[in-house]
């Protein structure tokens, strides 16, 4: 009996240990943005890694094909409320769909003049029709004031002696705070990607995984109508949210297959099978710089991520040898 007593003990601890495991693992996934965490104690080695993806290039534009854009595919459901957007890649602040729709729009500088204009005299206030008056539009006349009646505590017309009532202007309409206007970015303008990765080796599996955490969609310092000249970060998305949101939108979260058009495959499928092509530009260092800060420039930074990836490939090679 008291055998009895015993198994029974060791198979509840058994059931409340795989519990708390299971809590643990799905508290990771969803702080982390992994899809499939790894445990932390079957990680042999991991390193943090971000790979820029320009979806113009070839391989890239499955992901990119007219009306599918990747782009479009995750903003319109940011619009939707089907996707949680983030700050950074850090995965702590959230942003709201106005927020992330301000940051893919832009506002026209309007006209300027050109150095022969000023040379030639011309000022700022000579735009649209300014100093002479020409094609200013015509004085607006004054509002009638509005009178109302003039109420007591009660909420009664008040009367002066003459038994008149007492009128007074009317308090002004509220005005309603003007709406800054701006464009929209196309969603094919919008073709910079960041990928946020673990390489992790599994020593239970004994092999490399890509464990992607995030990805971040830039606006291109490449834009005639970006006047920064710097990429800017539009937001970041968990990527377990990114392959629920492609799981349930199949007819637009399209890999497109320019072979055959009955094998299109949904973009989940696509970042799982790796169909696209990035290159590095940030590996986990202590201070934190991309490659092209640490080696001194754009084109010593592309040098030393192609060095990267053959370092990695090697140091996992190495794994095997004896």
């Amino acid at each position: 009996m008291k055998s009895i007593h015993t198994l029974a003990a060791i198979a509840a601890g058994l059931t409340l240990s795989l519990t708390a495991a299971a809590q643990e693992q799905a508290t990771t996934a969803s702080s982390t943005g992994s899809h499939r965490p790894i445990p932390p104690s079957d990680q042999m080695f991991r390193k943090s890694i971000w790979r820029q993806v320009d979806l113009r290039e070839k391989q890239n534009k499955p992901m990119f094909s007219e009306g599918k854009e990747i782009s479009r595919v995750i903003l319109e459901a940011v619009k939707r409320g089907e996707l949680q957007a983030y700050k950074s890649d850090s995965l702590t602040t959230t942003l709201n769909a106005q927020e992330v729709t301000g940051n893919t729009s832009f506002v026209d500088e309007g006209f300027k003049l050109s150095d022969e204009e000023k040379a030639a005299g011309f000022s700022e206030k000579d735009l649209n029709g300014g100093g002479d008056d020409w094609g200013a539009p015509a004085p607006k006349k004054a509002a009638a004031v509005k009178k109302v009646a003039k109420l007591d505590a009660n909420g009664r017309p008040m009367k002066d002696k003459r038994g008149k009532t007492i009128m007074v202007a009317a308090a002004p309409a509220p005005v309603a705070a003007p709406v800054a206007l701006g464009n929209q970015y196309r969603y094919k303008d919008l073709y910079s990607m960041e990928l946020k990765e673990d390489m992790i080796f599994d020593k239970k599996r004994s092999r490399m995984y890509h464990d992607i955490k995030s990805i971040t969609l830039y606006v291109p310092s490449t834009l005639a109508s970006n006047a920064s000249g710097i990429e800017k970060p539009i937001a970041t998305f968990k990527y377990s949210d990114l392959v629920k949101m492609f799981r349930a939108n199949p007819e637009k979260a399209i890999w497109f297959n320019s072979e055959n058009d009955a094998q299109h495959k949904n973009l989940a499928d696509a970042f799982e099978l790796w169909l696209f092509n990035s290159y590095i530009t940030k590996v986990s260092n202590v201070s934190d710089s991309r490659l092209d800060d640490i080696y001194g420039g754009a084109q010593q930074g592309i040098l030393a991520a192609q060095q990267t990836a053959a370092d990695l490939i090697e140091y996992e090679y190495n794994l095997w040898s004896f």
